[in-house]
């Protein structure tokens, strides 16, 4: 909607075009200005040279398509990818640690054998037997991220809640005669707010880096789809002669991760009981 121009798009005469943007380009400082610097150190306008009258904020790929699209498609994407999974991970991970850890004695130790053989298979391996089963697509990334993901917030929430429920207010709870599924509910999740929280915002960063490696190694999405991952392996492979194709979603994965992990802070403090006065 703000380009204009479909993330697909090839135009293969306006391949490689540095960044140009209305209103920057007139700005010596700022490198949005469509010039080049070739080997020999001479500032070139690519935009002259190729005689293009349209604007690449972020400029293009090789095959010519718009960069600025296509970042903001695989940012989409990549956060798809990674809210997806966390959720997932955290409806599983909740729910099994915190039955774990409220009825204890032989069901908590059956149920942890369980999440100590998961902790023992390298994601990796899980992954590619994922893409060999499944398509490589978002399902297969997705699928691959979950069987696993879930295991440590499990443990997290276990542990709160061995340490919880044996507080005095829960031991009321129970004379009170409220079920255990009450109590799970109404006293202990309620305390596990901040963190479940901050497992869970700390777990997308770790989906969007893991997706983007996963894409780097030609493990993640295909042609025409693009994520921020597949973005930086396309230009890594030209970061000498066209740094920004990779250095600008290098950028914008920095920001989200970054970005996730102050959020989680943030909520932390402003949701977990034990914060307020």
């Amino acid at each position: 909607m703000i380009s204009g121009k479909e993330f697909d798009k090839q135009y293969v005469p306006h391949n490689n075009l540095p960044p140009k943007i209305q209103g920057l380009e007139h700005i010596s400082w700022l490198p949005f200005d469509g010039i080049k610097v070739n080997k020999a150190g001479k500032e070139i306008d690519m935009y002259e040279v190729k005689k293009v009258d349209e604007y690449y904020w972020f400029g293009t790929d090789a095959l010519g398509r718009d960069l600025f699209t296509r970042v903001w498609k695989g940012t989409q994407i990549s956060l798809y990818i990674a809210l997806l999974a966390a959720v997932i991970d955290m409806i599983i991970g909740v729910a099994y640690g915190a039955i774990s850890g409220y009825f204890g004695g032989r069901l908590d130790n059956v149920m942890q054998r369980i999440t100590e053989i998961l902790v023992g298979i390298p994601t990796m391996i899980v992954v590619i037997l994922m893409i060999l089963v499944l398509d490589p697509g978002i399902i297969s990334i997705t699928v691959a991220l979950t069987i696993t993901g879930w295991v440590g917030m499990a443990r997290v929430v276990r542990a709160q809640t061995l340490k919880l429920k044996e507080q005095e207010f829960v031991l009321a709870s129970k004379t009170l005669g409220n079920s255990d599924g009450k109590i799970i509910s109404k006293h202990l999740l309620p305390n596990l707010a901040g963190v479940i929280i901050i497992n869970t915002m700390f777990t997308i960063p770790n989906a969007v880096f893991f997706e983007a490696f996963l894409s780097f190694i030609g493990l993640g999405l295909q042609e025409p789809y693009a994520s921020l991952g597949t973005l930086i392996d396309e230009g890594f492979k030209v970061l000498r002669l066209h740094p920004h194709e990779m250095i600008i979603p290098a950028v914008v994965i920095s920001v989200i991760m970054i970005t996730f992990n102050m959020l989680a802070d943030g909520l932390r403090d402003a949701l977990d009981p034990k914060m307020r006065d």
